[in-house]
């Protein structure tokens, strides 16, 4: 199969990247952008751990061909924080202890993310439907799903959050 050049849109920076037309978002940017973020568990889109946001809505890298990608906006775990300082979500995350082993905190970020994008006030219902598509192995929902309300409510005050 001939390698063709593509210009992907990643974290709001444009990124010139040869591939196979049959190569997947997620190995372009785990392999030859170094962007290790989105994690690789399934290969069949159904745990989540893949999950980044294609102009503003959560796909499966492992799913998506790179070249499907062009034109697109994608937002990748690594685009959340800024710099050094993490975003209200990632450290919301932290403070609920919604982080256990990690392996599916990338995907449940980029899906929590998506939400709040839409919806600033997401109530259970909406949160846990929007999560629905990640597996979390250690079996950490309650606190991902109090992590990403937390997130959603306006201002500091973190008086309830695990130190």
């Amino acid at each position: 199969m001939e390698k063709m050049e593509i210009t992907l849109n990643i974290n709001d920076k444009s990124r010139e990247v040869t591939v196979h037309p049959n190569e997947t978002l997620l190995d372009v940017l785990r392999e030859k952008l170094d962007m290790i973020g989105a994690k690789e568990s399934c290969g069949e889109g159904v745990c989540g751990s893949c999950t980044v946001q294609m102009d503003g809505k959560p796909v499966r890298s492992c799913l998506t061909l790179a070249v499907e990608a062009r034109g697109a906006k994608i937002k990748t775990v690594e685009g959340l924080a800024d710099g050094e300082e993490l975003s209200d979500l990632q450290q919301s995350f932290i403070d609920h202890g919604a982080v256990q082993c990690g392996f599916c905190t990338p995907g449940m970020l980029m899906s929590a993310d998506a939400l709040l994008n839409e919806n600033h006030n997401p109530d259970e219902k909406a949160i846990r439907k929007a999560l629905a598509g990640n597996i979390c192995r250690c079996t950490g929902y309650a606190k991902i799903v109090q992590a990403v309300a937390h997130a959603a409510e306006p201002g500091d005050h973190c008086s309830d959050c695990k130190s």
